[in-house]
């Protein structure tokens, strides 16, 4: 039975795409996407085993990247080195006690790949012994002198945009990065490059537009919008909820202690505002409400943080294979005032929902002294949540 192994580079540093972490180890769709990548290949029945090759230093990144996947297919990580070529060849020497007949060598930053895209790399290097996918070339192409002006125009015919995964006979690729780094080239950006270098053949096969690599800020912001896209189904959801004052010197609004000279009374933490929250969402997904999944008959609910309720309700959404797209609140009271906690009440609930600040709305106002909450006998708050999934959630 043919043995195929992937490696999956995944130890560079990503500085081009900004942010505070090496950016395979930022989250794209709400989720890692080191580990969007490592599953693509973990869940195709055809790879026997996965090799990660990431950074020294980014150990408790990935564990915590990685936590949950509980596949023995998944093996440990391997220790990259200073450049991609150190870090293939690092991965294809952690493979050698296990002689896989085929190697499919991946970079963490594309995690759009197909599995039939992977299927195809497969298929092809069966076949060929290498190979790598590629895009043929739609716009025009010039070379330019050293003064920026036009030297030549390129057939296009012939060029071609090269994405992995590339795929290869494992013996033969893993002596040829051996060959080439007793003879000091590490110089090589691609396997593909390399394999060309020690002679190999290297057949192409079809690639994917959606294959994108992810390199830059703006690369990050068109993968976003590239997964929004993808979840045709817009849902929108409502809640509202109310507590009365009671005892107390603080309120609990979205996630948020403030000061007052009255509690809210309930039997969780009685905070409004999240609770409007997880009735929106679980609206949107039809899936009940506050109060069949957590019923104020269960003791165990008794004085609960009602972050936890809203964490739950997210989680429902993604494992639908959704995202929260929006979250508006408001908040009906004549007392505390709201509006200098506004701030602190987004960024908690963002937080909660992981999501950036400006996908949440924080609003209140009064009610002009109307009801019960102008008698300031209690906080009223209402909420809308919209959701994206996908259609195959249906």
């Amino acid at each position: 039975m043919t043995y195929v192994a992937a490696i999956i580079v995944a130890a560079g540093r990503g500085t081009r795409a900004g942010g505070d972490l090496p950016k395979q180890f930022r989250q794209i769709g709400g989720e890692v996407m080191l580990k969007r990548t490592l599953l693509m290949f973990l869940e195709h029945q055809n790879v026997g085993a996965v090799q990660p090759v990431i950074n020294p230093e980014d150990g408790d990144l990935y564990s915590q990247a990685s936590a949950g996947l509980g596949d023995e297919r998944l093996l440990a990580p391997a220790f990259g080195g200073a450049t991609r070529q150190a870090s293939v060849r690092a991965g294809l020497e952690a493979l050698s006690a296990r002689k896989p007949d085929y190697v499919l060598i991946h970079d963490a930053a594309r995690p759009f790949a197909s599995a039939d895209l992977l299927s195809r790399a497969i298929a092809a290097v069966k076949k060929t012994g290498a190979a790598i996918p590629a895009l043929t070339v739609t716009d025009t192409v010039k070379t330019i002198d050293g003064l920026g002006r036009v030297d030549k125009t390129l057939d296009r015919a012939s060029l071609r945009l090269i994405q992995t995964p590339q795929a290869f006979a494992y013996a033969p690729l893993l002596d040829a990065h051996r060959r080439a780094q007793a003879a000091g080239r590490e110089d090589f950006t691609d396997d593909s490059a390399l394999a060309e270098w020690a002679g190999m053949k290297v057949d192409v096969f079809a690639g994917e537009p959606g294959n994108i690599k992810i390199t830059s800020a703006e690369d990050f912001a068109r993968s976003e919008a590239m997964q929004f896209a993808a979840m045709g189904d817009v849902r929108t959801g409502t809640g509202i909820d109310v507590h009365a004052f009671g005892a107390g010197n603080h309120v609990m609004i979205g996630g948020v202690r403030i000061a007052h000279d009255h509690a809210l009374v309930g039997h969780s933490d009685a905070d409004v505002g999240l609770h409007a929250l997880v009735d929106a969402i679980l609206g949107a997904l039809a899936d009940g409400d506050i109060g069949s999944h957590f019923p104020p008959s269960d003791p165990q609910w008794k004085g609960a943080a009602s972050d936890k309720f809203l964490a739950f309700a997210v989680e429902r959404v993604v494992a639908r294979g959704g995202r929260i797209a929006h979250l508006d609140l408001t908040i009906v009271c004549e007392t505390p005032k709201i509006g200098p906690h506004r701030d602190a009440i987004r960024d908690r609930i963002a937080k909660i929902c992981s999501l950036s600040a400006g996908r949440v709305a924080v609003k209140a106002t009064t009610s002009e002294k109307l009801g019960f909450t102008g008698r300031g006998e209690g906080i009223a708050a209402y909420a809308t949540a919209t959701v994206r999934l996908p259609w195959s959630a249906l």
